[in-house]
């Protein structure tokens, strides 16, 4: 999945379970004093039709840094590493590749993945404009891989609203 031609590690991905405390860890001790924040209701997990998370974004260095704080009982797979006594945690979770091209390459970078090394557990869609696949490689490399499509005007909507460190 790594040397594939048009898939790119592109992100570094968290999870918490204060993402205000997490934003102001990464303000004070790595220099990245504001992140592109949002809720997300992603579409695709079959075993709930809801799947939320509170999300802040920040490109540092070139690669997308993704703070995720689950939503209670609505995202399951990113809040297994978190504590249950409710106690401050940050967590490293998944890396992201990004898929360039058009929507048949991020098919075929799916299709080329051999399925029992590299079993999807989660797969979504925002219609035509991004398609994700998240792959279990924990027992290897001890996270996900979350392989991710956007279109690209999408992205450079997306892209524009991230904060760049250093400033540009």
């Amino acid at each position: 999945m790594f040397s594939r031609s048009k898939a790119k590690h592109s992100q570094n991905a968290y999870v918490t379970n204060d993402l205000d405390r997490a934003q102001a860890i990464w303000r004070d001790q790595y220099g990245v004093s504001e992140f592109y924040v949002f809720e997300n209701n992603a579409p695709g997990l079959v075993s709930s039709p809801e799947y939320r998370m509170k999300i802040a974004l920040a490109n540092v260095g070139g690669l997308e840094i993704e703070l995720i704080e689950p939503v209670p009982g609505l995202a399951p797979m990113h809040a297994e590493v978190l504590p249950d006594d409710g106690s401050f945690a940050m967590a490293f979770h998944h890396i992201a590749m990004r898929i360039h091209g058009d929507l048949s390459g991020f098919e075929e970078h799916m299709a080329s993945l051999e399925s029992v090394a590299n079993p999807v557990v989660w797969r979504g869609e925002m219609g035509d404009v991004m398609q994700f696949a998240y792959t279990d490689q924990r027992a290897t490399l001890g996270h996900y891989v979350e392989h991710v499509w956007f279109d690209p005007a999408m992205y450079e909507q997306m892209a524009s609203a991230i904060p760049v460190y250093p400033a540009r």
